[in-house]
């Protein structure tokens, strides 16, 4: 479309040209409630004004149709200003008001404002998400983040609904008969991309957080937390208010900057692409943080996280916004490490700086090994770079260089530098310079070199030790060593901490020595750990306290193939798991090595989150490393293990229910299905496990797999859970029946169609793509590289980045299907930067499986 895709050079001659005033946007949500009608009415009223009168720009807006346009009193004709993705403003005076009057889409897609009608009671539920650049969908607007502004919302729907925008609520009137009209205040100036609207007949609790401000004042903060009506039964909002309240605490305690937008509610809407979205006033998050069954304390960790990640923006992202999408990181980098850092120091969860090392900084690890890493301060062109770039880059290696820093300059040297940049640039946008300045001033560091070396450069270190012994069998000299790859050659400053650990009599292997060092160049001696007795295993970066990828020595390495699980401290275990699994990723350590590994140590795991992990790992590791000839062997292994363990967990435990999901993903033979089927129907109990609803569709997904639900059997399961939630779930089991007409009606739906919405394609999606039926699925890898141009031009661009990555073939792993991908790649220089990005990462992905399985091939 026309204008849709905006540019750098375009948002920065505009924000040199107009500031804006500010907005009232008027939309008319009646006709939601009606299935044939697939618009609504919007009026957006634009004050803004020129630096050069006379001038000419552009206001962005994606909408079906236009019906007026008037500038400065002057009547505008549609036809000759709008081209479906931008409106043309010429001669402009040195203060504007622009008012247009549009019919705007509702989306299907979780883009702009989304419609979800919930099969349950049949009402219908509305809520926008925009990030980097969808409020065009909604109202006209500057959609830049740099040209902020207040936001005066007003809204007409049904009467009966609730309706909620970031501004308090002013004032509520009837409209007509069964329609009412909300009014909410201006907010504080903002970007486009963080306002929004919730509108439909949604469950609301309420709360208030207050606190005594140090000159004497008390601030409150309203608190809300909704839900479909339809999930209220499964709300735990009182835990929800109680974390909330406990970041605000945490927040306040460390920013001296009070929160600064009035309110403070949180709504889990249907159907949504991401996490969460940290819109000031009213942060939405995806459903399924409402938990309809059992699930481990991983999963409220989860959560707890998520809502501290989004309410750490309010001051990162919000109060101070970056200029462009390059300093992306200034808000993500910053909320993930301040998301960890107060879930640690201010919840329950004192364990979240274990799961960062395990889990989070997988994400940032992988996406730093890919062809498309870049710096953590980044290089966006346009906004198809800019969605993109929401990745393992942006959120986890950022957070992890921030914890780094934190150990660099020191933690209030940190702090107070945070707390001058929120007081500096208040309302205001930033660029990396700004933040830079204001921790020089509070650590004395030289903070342009440290950005040099991690913000400015792209790449993951490998740290390893080197240890020589004497003759009395003690340290003569420990060093670390350092490499880089060499498509980024880059040595960074790492502050690193080395433990040494052995074997006690009791057979635990705990750390007996430890010692701090900042490591530098290809090689750093520890001269503090000379002379210590000799260990059965060194851990580099013992605490996690730098970004890398840990190696091992061989005495270190063969500890661990026996003891492992032996291993007391729980963040050391998290190191090293991740760090094996680094390993098996890049063909050092052979996979059914590292699946031996987890199978006898797997089981011990205390941490519930890090055992999580291993399930996923030890499901990739089976299904793309391992080699081809040994995966049914494999499989059987790994499915035993699992029901073993399943047996011998503690009823009613996390990690039970942890075995028990683990078990429905390797489970392949006739005994491993029948369990499944019998806990299924009751026949087969296990003491403590409740086969409740979500599970039960955990346990029919592999058994549609293999033949053993047809359709007649996922209706009746549908009967059961007639809801959105058990919708999606039968959608998915139902593309993942083996059949090739099932395989080419599921491929027709997301190819040829748009008919399904954003989470109906993600659920067809995971149906479809099964591991164990790799013949079945073996005709699409060639119909996948003929059709993706196409789709990515006629689809959304978060429909079409859910279809590229997820139909690449990837159960293809041959060398033919690497040749078909660099052939494509080769063939279409021009097409979209984006999109050639999803295809090099997947293609990377492919050659690295492929990689893995020679490694395991080769000790067979």
């Amino acid at each position: 479309m026309p204008g849709e895709n905006l540019t750098r050079d375009e948002a920065r001659e505009r924000a040199g040209l107009i500031s804006v005033d500010g907005y009232d946007v008027a939309l008319d949500l009646r006709s939601a409630v009606r299935p044939e009608e697939h618009t609504f009415h919007s009026v957006t009223t634009i004050r803004f004004r020129c630096a050069r009168p006379g001038a000419s720009t552009f206001v962005d807006l994606l909408a079906p149709s236009v019906d007026s346009v008037v500038l400065n009193g002057r009547e505008l004709t549609p036809a000759a200003v709008f081209d479906g993705g931008r409106i043309a403003l010429d001669g402009l005076d040195a203060v504007n008001e622009l008012v247009v009057n549009a019919r705007c889409a509702y989306s299907r897609t979780g883009e702009g404002l989304h419609r979800f009608a919930d099969p349950e009671d049949g009402e219908v539920y509305l809520y926008t998400q925009y990030e980097p650049a969808d409020a065009r969908r909604v109202f006209a607007t500057f959609e830049q983040p740099d040209l902020k502004a207040p936001f005066t919302f007003t809204v007409t729907a049904p009467e009966h609904w609730t309706v909620l925008s970031g501004g308090e609520r002013v004032s509520h009137e009837p409209a007509s008969e069964a329609a009412a009209t909300w009014r909410f205040a201006p907010t504080e100036p903002i970007s486009t991309y963080i306002t929004a609207v919730v509108a439909g007949p949604y469950h609301m609790e309420r709360d208030v957080y207050e606190r005594t401000l140090p000159d004497g004042g008390t601030l409150r903060v309203p608190l809300g937390a909704l839900c479909r009506r339809s999930l209220a039964k499964h709300f735990d909002a009182a835990d929800i208010f109680t974390v909330t309240k406990q970041g605000l605490d945490f927040f306040h305690d460390h920013f001296d900057y009070p929160y600064p937008f009035g309110k403070y509610d949180q709504a889990f809407v249907p159907e949504y692409n991401i996490g969460a979205m940290e819109n000031p006033g009213l942060v939405t998050f995806r459903e399924e943080f409402v938990f309809r069954g059992k699930v481990t304390r991983a999963s409220y960790e989860g959560r707890a996280n998520v809502i501290l990640h989004e309410m750490a923006h309010m001051w990162f992202g919000d109060l101070v916004t970056m200029e462009w999408w390059d300093d992306l990181w200034l808000k993500e980098s910053f909320a993930d490490f301040m998301g960890a850092f107060s879930l640690v120091e201010a919840t329950r969860f004192t364990e979240g700086w274990i799961t960062f090392a395990n889990r989070r900084k997988a994400w940032a690890y992988r996406a730093d090994q890919l062809p498309s890493t870049h710096p953590v301060t980044a290089d966006i062109h346009d906004l198809q770079d800019a969605k993109l770039n929401f990745d393992g880059i942006t959120y986890a290696k950022g957070a992890s260089v921030l914890k780094q820093l934190v150990a660099y300059v020191g933690r209030e040297a940190f702090l107070e530098g945070a707390r001058r940049y929120f007081k500096r640039h208040a309302y205001g946008n930033t660029r990396l310079a700004d933040l830079l300045a204001v921790l020089e001033e509070t650590s004395g560091r030289d903070m342009a070199a440290w950005s040099r070396a991690w913000l400015e450069t792209a790449g993951v270190n490998s740290l390893a030790p080197e240890v020589r012994y004497d003759a009395e069998g003690r340290i003569a000299e420990l060093a670390v060593a350092q490499q880089a790859p060499a498509s980024h050659p880059v040595l960074r400053p790492h502050r690193v901490a080395v433990g040494l650990y052995r074997r006690g009599a009791d057979g635990a292997l705990e750390r007996y020595a430890r010692a701090e060092a900042d490591v530098a160049g290809e090689r750093t001696v520890v001269p503090e750990l000379t002379g210590v007795g000799r260990p059965d295993l060194v851990l580099v970066n013992d605490e996690d306290l730098t970004y890398c990828k840990v190696r091992f020595d061989e005495d270190s390495l063969r500890t661990l193939r026996g003891h492992l699980g032996d291993l007391t401290d729980p963040m050391a275990r998290a190191v090293v798991w991740s760090a094996v699994w680094n390993m098996t990723r890049d063909a050092l350590m052979p996979a059914r090595e590292y699946l031996a590994m987890f199978l006898d140590f797997g089981g011990r795991e205390s941490d519930i989150g890090v055992l999580q992990m291993l399930h996923s790992w030890a499901g990739t590791a089976l299904e793309h490393y391992a080699a081809p000839a040994w995966r049914a062997e494999g499989a059987r292994a790994l499915a035993d293990g699992a029901a073993r363990e399943l047996r011998r967990a503690e009823p009613g435990s996390g990690h039970q229910l942890a075995w028990a999901r683990f078990l429905a993903r390797v489970a392949s033979s006739e005994g491993d299905l029948a369990l499944l089927r019998d806990l299924l129907d009751g026949t087969e109990r296990i003491e403590g496990l409740e086969v409740d609803q979500e599970l039960r569709w955990t346990f029919l997904e592999p058994l549609a797999a293999h033949g053993l639900a047809d359709e007649e059997v996922l209706a009746a399961e549908l009967t059961r859970d007639d809801t959105a939630s058990g919708r999606r779930h039968q959608v998915r089991c139902l593309a993942a029946r083996p059949s090739a007409q099932v395989k080419a009606a599921a491929w027709s739906e997301l190819v040829e169609t748009d008919a399904l919405s954003n989470a109906l394609v993600e659920a067809t999606i995971s149906g479809f793509a099964q591991s164990g039926q790799r013949e079945l699925l073996a005709p699409y890898a060639e119909r996948y590289f003929a059709v993706i141009e196409r789709v990515w031009a006629e689809r959304t661009i978060e429909i079409g980045m859910a279809v590229v990555r997820g139909l690449f073939p990837h159960h293809q792993d041959s060398p033919g299907t690497l040749a078909a991908a660099d052939a494509w790649l080769a063939g279409h220089p021009q097409a979209p930067a984006a999109l050639r990005r999803l295809v090099l990462e997947a293609r990377d992905d492919l050659a690295r499986a492929l990689a893995a399985q020679g490694c395991d091939g080769a000790v067979a």
